[in-house]
């Protein structure tokens, strides 16, 4: 599967809509392709007290859900279909679901592909090795 593919599965599931006068769903959607071959999507939820989540969250609930947890690749996109990098919390929160997910491939830019581990720079994970 290419990044094409995914990308397309990730704009295919946005939808941004306002669900209630305090919450949003849709304006990000993402999607993951695991070890296994399949590909699982999520979109975001926003809301007024920042209980929401990233759409890359819900792709790897589905993915958990379904038994899986190692991520191959990953993308998200805007509701304008510009390619989105994963922030922070996602970074770390793939990252800790499976040691293998430090080497998925990430499209952050327009033919611009890095592994998770090189968004995670100086990762504690190395200093707790180094440690102990």
């Amino acid at each position: 599967m290419t990044f094409e593919d995914l990308y397309q599965a990730a704009r295919a599931v946005v939808y941004p809509r306002k669900l209630t006068g305090y919450s949003e769903a849709g304006a990000v959607g993402a999607a993951l392709l695991t070890a296994g071959g399949k590909v699982f999507t999520g979109v975001c939820i926003e809301t007024a007290c920042g209980m929401g989540f990233c759409a890359e969250h819900a792709a790897a609930a589905a993915m958990v859900t379904a038994g899986e947890s190692r991520v191959r690749k990953m993308v998200a996109v805007d509701s304008d279909g510009r390619i989105l990098p994963p922030c922070g919390r996602c970074r770390e929160f793939i990252s800790q679901m499976d040691d293998g997910n430090l080497d998925a491939e990430v499209l952050v830019g327009e033919n611009t592909v890095v592994k998770l581990r090189d968004l995670l720079p100086h990762d504690w994970r190395q200093a707790a090795d180094a440690a102990g």
